[in-house]
């Protein structure tokens, strides 16, 4: 049993066969999915929200990718405060900073990643970070853990660094403030080799798994689409890191989502995790 902690089914790259994708996820023994709710932009943060009204076993976020904070709004930090309410959101996010892209001004992503910490905190969810550094520099995570670290932090309100793609010492900093990990399928790929140091040394009851759905699909399926019944490749190399059995992973990382989310456990999660 797996739970993909993060994918992205809203948008067009599925739109011709959402219903079969999300069926073939079940086939393969993912009994959960976090359908992220960003959207294409602001208008769209309720994406995830749709997909979770219509499958029991999707849950939902919501918030502005750092891509898109350009198009903060009043009336969007509103609309998002009522949509939090909803009893299928999780989780606030995914938001943050990204220096590789560069598609919002660094200072307004920065702005726009603060006030939504105060309607996450205001909303008591989790926020679900992405955080991207520019190519050959970690200024993204220098910006990124401390601003957690100054305004979120003492809430207690936790969070995930989803897909994560730092180094140990990073991944240190978000479990020492209460945030679990994410790792998707660039786990897989022949050169993430400090993403593999920090799967290594992360606490087995702090690991979980995604796919960051249609993103990164991971060895053997790298350069196709990506879905969620391949959170099981990821699952499988993380288990090869830490000489666990494919199970095992998929146990463990499906009874720290349940944990992490104070969610109530499906009958098949609840078998005793090693």
């Amino acid at each position: 049993m797996y739970v993909d902690s993060h994918c992205h089914l809203d948008g067009p790259k599925f739109d011709s066969d959402r219903d079969e994708v999300i069926a073939r996820a079940r086939q393969s023994g993912v009994q959960a999915i976090v359908a992220i709710g960003n959207g294409d932009g602001p208008e769209e943060v309720d994406c995830g929200i749709r997909l979770a009204e219509k499958y029991d076993f999707i849950y939902a976020t919501l918030g502005i990718h750092p891509h898109e904070a350009r198009l903060a709004s009043k009336a969007v930090y509103a609309r998002m405060e009522h949509l939090a309410k909803h009893p299928k959101v999780i989780a606030w996010g995914e938001i943050g900073l990204d220096y590789y892209y560069d598609h919002s001004p660094r200072e307004v992503q920065k702005e726009v990643f603060l006030q939504q910490m105060e309607l996450a905190a205001a909303a008591k969810l989790p926020m679900v970070i992405h955080c991207r550094p520019s190519e050959n520099s970690d200024n993204a995570w220098d910006d990124c853990l401390p601003l957690i670290g100054e305004h979120w932090a003492s809430r207690g309100l936790g969070g995930i660094l989803h897909c994560f793609t730092g180094n140990w010492r990073q991944a240190k900093s978000a479990l020492d403030m209460g945030f679990m990990i994410s790792f998707a399928g660039n786990l897989t790929f022949p050169k993430a080799v400090s993403i593999r140091d920090a799967a290594l040394q992360v606490p087995h009851d702090r690991i979980l798994i995604e796919t960051d759905s249609p993103y990164l699909a991971p060895v053997p399926h790298r350069g196709k689409r990506n879905e969620p019944a391949f959170v099981i490749e990821t699952a499988r190399k993380l288990g090869e890191l830490r000489n666990l059995s494919l199970e095992s992973i998929g146990l463990q990382t499906t009874r720290n989502f349940y944990k992490f989310f104070k969610l109530i456990e499906t009958a098949e999660s609840k078998v005793a995790a090693p």
